[in-house]
């Protein structure tokens, strides 16, 4: 197996052209994380598996509408939270990036703010547990209602009877 990938393995792979990935480690958006040139002519650039995952998702995100910027902004974000850009699941709208993390929904261009983020098959199993319950209470409560009235009628019926 080969120790890591060259750009022109990296670009077929990743859909990324060479001068994007020439760009790109110019910015320290995607670095080559085997071997990088130093800024020296001739010296080839060498990708990681990982390297690789990261280009496709760039690439992914510029092709969804998402400016450079906005992709160097979420990512120095996840990796000033000491996270891996390859680690993390993204989401897009198209005008910002989402990380969604258990059960939150962080938008990574807000600084990590907290999004508004629902599962839909969670809440109707709490609706549906909540009716469940309800009706249970609801049973319960009617039991000793009759129970208390049977009680007091008891009690009443006794009174009279004396």
């Amino acid at each position: 197996m080969q120790e890591g990938f060259n750009s022109e393995d990296a670009s077929r792979l990743t859909g990324a052209t060479q001068s994007q990935l020439r760009y790109w480690d110019k910015l320290r958006l995607v670095q080559p994380s085997i071997q990088g040139t130093d800024g020296r002519p001739g010296k080839r650039r060498k990708y990681s598996f990982r390297d690789l995952v990261v280009l496709r998702v760039v690439v992914t995100l510029k092709a969804n509408g998402l400016s450079l910027q906005r992709i160097g902004r979420a990512w120095n974000y996840l990796k000033r939270q000491g996270v891996d850009p390859g680690d993390v699941k993204i989401v897009t709208d198209g005008a910002s990036i989402f990380s969604v993390e258990a059960d939150d929904l962080l938008d990574l261009l807000q600084a990590g703010q907290l999004a508004f983020f629902v599962e839909l098959d969670k809440l109707t199993r709490k609706v549906d547990e909540d009716e469940t319950l309800f009706e249970l209470n609801r049973a319960q409560f009617l039991h000793h209602v009759e129970k208390s009235r049977r009680f007091v009628q008891l009690q009443l019926d006794e009174a009279v009877g004396t």
